[in-house]
């Protein structure tokens, strides 16, 4: 499963961010090959993934976001038995550990403020070895790279990318996607 989600990044960097129900169509007639899904409840998530999947695109649920599932390894779980998403992403380390130890792809999301939290990030990553990582602001490229160096694990990032030259800033300092919900950047 990771190297397909390896082969669609290189063969397009830009992630299709969903946060809204009604731009899942957008998403899924987007040039995107992967889509993270950044929204959804207990009702309609299985109809989404569907859907996607149905149009031959892979699926990474924000496990966090989600109304309707606790936050806990039991929700990965169903998700995982019943759903079947390509992988989940979540802030928790725990359940992005719990997930990798039951064969489903794990990305890691870290909000970076500060150095702290830079820091606090990087052994995470370091101790818990998730399949990715998802850094937000996405338009930091000297922390992409301090990260990249520093953990030698595949780097997306998000939030904040507003144009081409942003994509691009990710791309050289080390990042092997973007993900945004940005509609026009799913064109670049």
């Amino acid at each position: 499963m990771s190297s397909l989600f390896f082969d669609n990044i290189n063969n397009n960097p830009v992630i299709a961010a969903v946060n809204d129900a009604e731009n899942l169509k957008k998403a899924i007639q987007s040039p995107s090959n992967i889509i993270f899904l950044l929204t959804g409840n207990i009702f309609n998530l299985s109809s989404m993934v569907e859907e996607i999947k149905k149009n031959n695109m892979e699926v990474y649920i924000h496990i966090d976001l989600i109304e309707g599932f606790s936050r806990d390894t039991v929700a990965i779980d169903y998700i995982n038995n019943n759903i079947k998403p390509d992988g989940i992403i979540t802030t928790k380390s725990n359940l992005v550990k719990y997930a990798k130890n039951i064969g489903l792809f794990a990305i890691q999301r870290l909000f970076l403020i500060d150095s702290l939290s830079l820091d606090t990030g990087i052994k995470a990553i370091k101790s818990i070895r998730p399949n990715a990582v998802e850094i937000l602001p996405g338009v930091m490229p000297k922390v992409t790279k301090i990260i990249h160096e520093k953990t030698n694990i595949p780097i997306i990032t998000g939030g904040l990318i507003l144009d081409k030259t942003d994509v691009i800033n990710s791309l050289k300092s080390g990042a092997i996607g973007i993900s945004t919900s940005k509609e026009e950047i799913w064109y670049l």
